[in-house]
């Protein structure tokens, strides 16, 4: 038992140096492949718990299913918050700060 938590702690300092030192730009494509993988877990959860009938084992394929699922919604959101940080924005209706009203200094009230 020590040495199986000998290797989990070990693997999420390793996984937290490694996660911390990729660029920005390459953080959506991988988060993209991770979300493939994590769809695959979900899957295989899903097949695994469908094809048992004891109670614990579907209580626990269950929890792997909720688990599963809230790691690839989660991984999505953070992939589309990702790519709004690299999108262009577009100049709103009212001129290029999307206010309603043009930059600069505005004519007063008596001359519209």
């Amino acid at each position: 038992m020590i040495e199986l938590l000998t290797i989990l702690v070990l693997s999420v300092f390793v996984g937290v140096e490694v996660i911390s030192k990729v660029s920005s730009t390459l953080h959506t494509p991988l988060m993209s492949g991770a979300n493939a993988i994590h769809g695959v877990i979900l899957l295989g959860a899903v097949l695994v718990t469908g094809s048992t009938s004891e109670p614990a084992l579907v209580a626990l394929g269950l929890v792997a299913i909720v688990l599963a699922t809230v790691n690839m919604v989660g991984g999505f959101v953070v992939t589309d918050r990702m790519l709004q940080m690299f999108a262009r924005r577009r100049p709103g209706p009212g001129g290029p700060t999307g206010r309603g009203a043009p930059a600069g200094p505005s004519a007063p009230r008596g001359q519209q």
